[in-house]
């Protein structure tokens, strides 16, 4: 098996086996668990306001009739460790301003969290949860918005003992806007849920920073993925939206940052794709477009097998990729269009912006790399260098060949695609550096370490 199917196998077989709730729902805490709070509940009149002073509450709260539950000078809810410690079971509740510990206890099996809701347009907002399995979990809660959140997991936990921080379930209509979310199992998963908005939300040090499945039509604008396994993971859905995300240091031995598998009809335009093992992933998707993206210091830029069908891939720059594609199969129809790749060397004689030239994207190395593993110890060296030089000039070996017709001689300014946050690394000294600089119009600064960074944890 090549080192490119190889490593897709690892990466689909992890990523494809749905999360579906697997115990009925939590019912109202026993004496023992109930927090002093729930007195307060039990005797609010539905739609009032509960203004929670400072303090520190121990036990769970069960929300059953709609309220606004309103923390003054962070109240802390301390959960009884046995199961979630707010229970949302009635429509139109808002809680904010709290801190919840879930005191590291619960049973997965029955998706103990710092909030669970069960009932429709429920609104969680600016809080912050520790401690708990998983953060906020969205069963069945059309119209739910959870907003400005910050939820840390267990750092002492292995990720398959813990929840995903934001988890959406058969839920529709859904906003998860400006939330900050480390050190759980994934960072936001998404299932059987559609028409939702994820918007200017931040995951890292997570397992994916986005899993997601079986949902379509959701738009993810302004997000940022960093410092996983595997970036955003996209997989049996369609129509679906991403916009000026940011999916970064995401390296591993199957480490992907955007991942599409069985997706169609999809569109990805003005993200910033840098320093992942590989940059995009598709596998058996159709008619989706990705455009004006920049996909930069990736081993692979793409990984594309022939499954795929009538995509676009056009206007995106293409910077310092060790390789820009790993083609597993025979051929593909998917165009690519207009991009501009660092690597290609072509002339532009008549100053159009374009390559006299088709920029060829495969080569008899990158055949090579694809069944020696080894060889990417050679992957920008001389030798590399020449092999493909030669076989250009001089064919000997039949590979699929995949081209861009019409590159670009220069990279465009991309002024939609998001800037880097400064890393701590200095500024680039390198020829790359320089041309993220124009693509984006501000500097670039490298992550500490630089390039292809050896990640954390083992994948």
């Amino acid at each position: 098996m090549t080192a490119p199917v190889l490593v897709a196998c690892l990466v689909v077989t992890a990523l494809e086996m749905p999360v579906a709730p697997t115990g009925s729902l939590e019912g109202r805490p026993t004496d023992q668990e109930r927090s002093p709070l729930q007195a307060r509940i039990d005797a609010a009149a539905a739609r009032s306001v509960v203004v929670v002073e400072a303090g520190t509450y121990d036990g769970d709260l069960y929300v059953d009739r709609p309220l606004t539950l309103k923390g003054q000078g962070r109240p802390l809810l301390s959960g009884s460790g046995r199961g979630s410690v707010v229970r949302i079971r009635a429509a139109g509740v808002i809680l904010e301003g709290f801190d919840i510990d879930g005191r590291g206890g619960g049973d997965l099996g029955r998706d103990a969290s710092g909030v669970h809701v069960a009932a429709f347009d429920a609104v969680i907002r600016d809080c912050r949860i520790q401690n708990t399995l998983f953060g906020i979990y969205l069963r069945a809660a059309d119209g739910a918005r959870l907003e400005g959140n910050v939820i840390r997991g267990d750092a002492g936990k292995e990720p398959g003992e813990k929840g995903s921080g934001l988890h959406v379930f058969d839920t529709t209509g859904f906003a998860l806007v400006d939330n900050d979310i480390a050190l759980t199992r994934d960072g936001i998963y998404i299932q059987s849920s559609a028409n939702g908005v994820v918007r200017g939300n931040t995951t890292r040090e997570v397992r994916y920073g986005l899993h997601y499945m079986y949902s379509d039509d959701n738009q993810f604008e302004d997000n940022r993925f960093e410092d996983t396994d595997a970036g955003a993971v996209l997989m049996y859905s369609r129509r679906i939206v991403l916009r000026r995300n940011q999916i970064m240091h995401n390296r591993g031995f199957a480490s992907v940052g955007l991942l599409f598998k069985a997706c169609d009809d999809s569109v990805a335009e003005d993200n910033l794709i840098a320093d992942n093992a590989r940059g995009i992933f598709l596998e058996g998707s159709y008619r989706n477009v990705l455009r004006r993206n920049v996909i930069a210091e990736a081993d692979a830029a793409i990984v594309l097998y022939d499954s795929c069908g009538a995509n676009e891939i056009s206007g995106n720059v293409f910077l310092g990729n060790l390789s820009p594609l790993y083609l597993v199969g025979r051929r593909t129809d998917t165009v690519f269009a207009g991009n501009y790749w660092s690597e290609n060397d072509e002339p532009d004689l008549d100053g159009d912006g374009h390559s006299d030239r088709p920029y060829v994207l495969s080569s008899l190395f990158d055949h090579l790399r694809g069944n020696l593993t080894a060889a990417d110890l050679m992957a920008q060296s001389l030798a590399a260098r020449a092999l493909a030089a030669a076989e250009r000039s001089f064919p000997v070996l039949a590979v699929s060949t995949v081209r861009d017709p019409a590159p670009l001689t220069r990279p465009p300014r991309l002024d939609a695609v998001p800037r880097p946050g400064k890393g701590g690394g200095g500024p680039s000294a390198t020829n790359l550096g320089a041309a993220l600089a124009l693509v984006l119009g501000g500097a670039w600064i490298l992550a500490p370490g630089g390039r292809r960074r050896a990640r954390r944890r083992a994948p």
